[in-house]
């Protein structure tokens, strides 16, 4: 599968400097790996907190809902 890095930087939702902006597989990896959501699953809102965490994930969730 080719990696369309320019399409999903225009649709980013990231503002975290991020190395793997761009580049999903590697961003869902790492996060993955470290127990945490991309910054993208995270309402605008959200993603500023910079906290990727699951539990803080579902805590917005549920405040939005």
């Amino acid at each position: 599968m080719e990696c369309k890095k320019e399409f999903n930087i225009k649709n980013c939702t990231c503002t975290a400097g991020c190395s793997h902006k761009g580049i999903c597989c590697e961003c869902v990896a790492h996060h993955r790996d470290n127990g945490e959501l991309p910054g993208c699953f995270f309402s605008v809102q959200g993603e500023k907190t910079y906290d990727r965490s699951i539990e803080n994930f579902i805590r917005l969730w549920q405040k939005s809902h």
